[in-house]
């Protein structure tokens, strides 16, 4: 089931540095929530604290609430592994563990769980995931070969695989299509429109007219300045953003007046 995200009072540091300050959001469940703004305020961070990756950096530290429809991911006793189960990632540049298959690098997510999968079920999971991320057509007859042998497309597209297939309920897409070319980018951008059937995805991108076209919902952040945190703006509708902010930062940011 795709999940609700409500960020409170959220702010996160590296080390002594505040990275974003008070930051506070709905990500409704089955839809597509982008994340625009200039580069450094604070927008990747941001989707970072969401599956607590953020901590994972020396430093790293977050204030605030997280929570996934009742669930705070930052509550005491909570597993930060659990969370990134719940909460899948795809990186900026496609990252296929290069010694492992294309089968393997689907099967990988499931087999770190410790999960015992009977090699029919497996054989259904990876199938069904590289379906998911619209590739099975495309590798079905060479799943022994290696991961890293596939086009970038191709290989951002068995991350995406490798992410749905341990069923998370929301999917972070950090900048998916920024090493890719046109083609593999509209392929990407398809499939986000059908993940979200299915999932709750965020995704940031430096693409204004990607956010236009794959978004329900668009957050712009911006900072002060350099060295102050990164703050969001506003968030609001897609369309709305684009046609008629509500705030003149945001109007000169899609114009292109600054950034």
């Amino acid at each position: 089931m795709a999940k609700r995200i409500d960020v409170s009072g959220l702010s996160a540091f590296y080390g002594a540095h505040k990275a974003i300050d008070d930051i506070s959001m709905t990500v409704e469940p089955r839809s597509v929530t982008a994340f625009i703004g200039p580069s450094g305020c604070g927008k990747s961070t941001f989707l970072r604290t969401l599956n607590r990756m953020h901590e994972v950096t020396p430093g790293g530290r977050v204030e605030g609430k997280v929570m996934l429809d009742d669930e705070n991911l930052y509550g005491p006793g909570v597993d930060p592994v659990s969370v990134r189960r719940t909460v899948g990632m795809v990186f900026q540049r496609p990252n296929p563990f290069p010694t492992m298959s294309i089968y393997e690098n689907v099967a990988a997510g499931i087999r770190l769980n410790g999960d015992r999968v009977r090699k029919s079920d497996m054989d259904a999971i990876v199938e069904r995931s590289l379906q998911g991320a619209n590739l099975w057509k495309e590798v079905k007859d060479r799943l022994n070969k290696p991961g890293a042998g596939l086009s970038g497309g191709q290989q951002q597209r068995l991350c995406i695989a490798r992410a749905i297939a341990v069923e998370p309920q929301v999917l972070l897409m950090d900048e998916p299509c920024s090493a890719l070319d046109p083609i593999s980018t509209l392929a990407i951008e398809d499939l986000i429109g059908e993940l979200k059937e299915r999932f709750t995805i965020v995704i940031v991108t430096h693409n204004m007219q990607q956010a236009a076209r794959v978004s329900d919902r668009t957050a712009f952040f911006n900072l002060a300045g350099v060295g102050r945190p990164g703050k969001l703006i506003e968030i609001d509708d897609t369309e709305r953003i684009f046609s008629n902010p509500s705030v003149q930062a945001t109007e000169d940011y899609i114009s292109g007046r600054f950034g």
